[in-house]
């Protein structure tokens, strides 16, 4: 019985690892779909990839971490469809987790940025 139950959940598993593995850019780590290449180009100039790449939510999430990006970090505004874009991309390619520990942080939980000058 036991080895019935190991060999159902290696079975189980092998079938639904090609569903689970995406192919990564290897530089960033992006998950290629797309959109990925408009992430890098804007993201990756200010901050690392892992910093995209362990994180995940919903559409608005990222939005909102977009925003607290351009009103407290310094992040320049982007055109419509390059947030667009950008947006497609992060929600679908690093959507809400289920089973995470615990929700992702706000835009509001998030620190001002002590290094920032202010803009003349």
């Amino acid at each position: 019985m036991i080895i019935r139950t190991a060999v159902l959940g290696l079975l189980l598993g092998l079938a639904t690892a090609p569903a689970l593995a995406a192919e990564q850019d290897p530089q960033t780590g992006f998950i290629i779909a797309p959109g990925w290449e408009t992430v890098r180009n804007n993201c990756t100039a200010c901050h690392s990839s892992k910093l995209v790449t362990q994180n995940s939510g919903s559409r608005q999430h990222w939005l909102s971490l977009i925003r607290w990006m351009q009103e407290k970090q310094g992040l320049w505004t982007f055109d419509a469809q390059t947030e667009e874009t950008i947006l497609g991309y992060l929600s679908t390619a690093y959507g809400p987790k289920t089973g995470a520990r615990r929700p992702p942080l706000t835009a509001d939980q998030l620190p001002d940025n002590p290094y920032r000058q202010p803009s003349n």
